[in-house]
């Protein structure tokens, strides 16, 4: 532990502090308040609908992006002292993103009524609210290019203010929507929020107009998107997959009950939202610790060691927190939603938390897969997940109802867990070789 806490303060902690505990902590208060109004003006069947568009909005994010955040600030941070791969970096991805975010958003708009007919099913009619979400689309994706060159040019006090202000206007324009228009409020708000966040980028962006000059189409480079095409991909693939899959299952739960489906798929996706919220500390941890060391590491010895030091030290936490929020979920219920029409969500809590205790077991090894880009392995491990998941899901609500999509998550991980114990095998528990043990 003090070796983490060591690493933590001298390396990381100081450049990126900002977007994993003060940003967080925005973020999980502004999902309290949001998930309140949600419940109060909206209700369960309303919340199904809201995390339908949320995944599917995920999804168009992230491809009209191409994924290129993350290669965006590596570059970015490589070169910034170089005005010719700075120029090809930054013109690369402007460009190629903006043919794609053009796209995305040109298909989400001229098949509007498919994808409400996909999403929302066919008795409601948010055809409109994925036209806005055609039309929000570039200013997100402009967002995100912005946001990355900050980032990488490592302007960690903009960031902070950009992220904190951005939580603050998009709960306020949330709670305002949702106030006036119920449901509709819910989904415009939901298709807006993030973009709305560009009109505060441009300003923490303004005193790098310099790099304008450097984006020139001249400047493009074929040999950047090769080198982008990793992040890209690995980025998409759970992007599209994960949301999509997440639909299907809430699209199963309601089906499967003319009565109830709707508000069963409400409560189901309340669970979502509650495990997203605590599982945002961790998460920030792994971002923080986990993935900068392992790509520092270059032996089998030192890997070893830190995931079992992960183990000793942070689990035991983490599995104290998941009991005490179980022993408490009658209030964190009444906290986030209402009594009475969220009750139900407490029968789905036991089979969710061990679900994402074995979940951060596995990912916290996985992660070596992005650390030292293992591309093969990070897709079929993905993919394995993703088929179980939805499977196992539809075989659970089949038997025990709306229940079997959490039992579902806890069978997937548990299986997950075991492909990446078995595919790290050698590495953590086999002879450590006599050179790594030399180191």
């Amino acid at each position: 532990m003090k070796r983490l806490l060591q690493y933590i303060n001298s390396n990381v902690l100081i450049k990126v502090a900002s977007l994993n505990s003060a940003s967080v902590v925005t973020k999980i208060i502004a999902g309290f308040l949001t998930s309140k109004a949600i419940a109060l003006f909206v209700g369960a069947e309303g919340l199904a609908l809201i995390g339908n568009l949320r995944d599917f909005l995920r999804s168009a994010q992230s491809v009209a992006t191409l994924g290129f955040y993350n290669g965006l600030v590596k570059y970015i941070a490589e070169f910034k002292n170089n005005t010719i791969e700075l120029s090809k970096t930054i013109s690369t991805i402007f460009y190629v993103g903006f043919i794609s975010t053009i796209i995305v958003s040109s298909l989400c708009y001229f098949n509007a009524d498919y994808i409400n007919d996909s999403i929302f099913s066919y008795y409601n009619d948010y055809a409109y609210v994925i036209k806005i979400v055609a039309i929000a689309l570039p200013f997100y994706a402009l967002n995100m290019f912005t946001f990355g060159i900050l980032n990488g040019f490592s302007k960690y006090k903009i960031l902070i203010i950009i992220n904190i202000i951005g939580q603050i206007l998009g709960l306020s324009v949330t709670i305002l929507l949702i106030y006036k228009e119920r449901i509709d409020g819910a989904l415009i708000s939901v298709a807006i929020a993030e973009s709305l966040i560009f009109l505060i980028t441009l300003v923490g962006v303004a005193n790098q107009r310099s790099l304008i000059p450097l984006v020139k189409v001249k400047s493009i480079s074929f040999s950047y998107l090769k080198k982008l095409s990793s992040f890209s991909i690995m980025a998409i693939f759970s992007a599209i997959l994960l949301p999509m899959v997440a639909i299907a299952i809430r699209s199963y739960i309601i089906d499967s009950n003319e009565v109830s489906g709707m508000q069963d798929a409400g409560h189901w996706e309340a669970m979502n939202r509650i495990s997203k919220y605590y599982l945002m500390f961790v998460s920030s941890l792994l971002t923080l610790y986990i993935l900068p060391r392992f790509s520092e590491i270059d032996n089998i010895k030192e890997f070893r060691a830190e995931v079992f030091n992960f183990y000793k030290t942070i689990i035991p936490i983490f599995g104290a927190g998941l009991l005490l929020i179980y022993l408490l979920r009658h209030f964190i219920i009444t906290l986030v939603f209402t009594k009475e029409e969220f009750a139900p969500v407490a029968d789905l809590f036991l089979w969710q938390l061990l679900g994402d205790f074995v979940k951060v077991l596995s990912i916290v090894i996985a992660y070596q897969f992005l650390a030292k880009k293992m591309f093969w392995h990070y897709i079929i491990t993905e993919a394995f997940s993703v088929l179980t998941l939805y499977f196992t899901s539809v075989y659970f609500i089949d038997i025990y109802g709306v229940k079997g999509a959490n039992m579902a998550h806890f069978a997937t991980y548990v299986l997950y867990y075991g492909l990446i114990l078995l595919i790290f095998s050698t590495s953590l528990f086999g002879v450590i070789p006599e050179e790594d043990v030399e180191d």
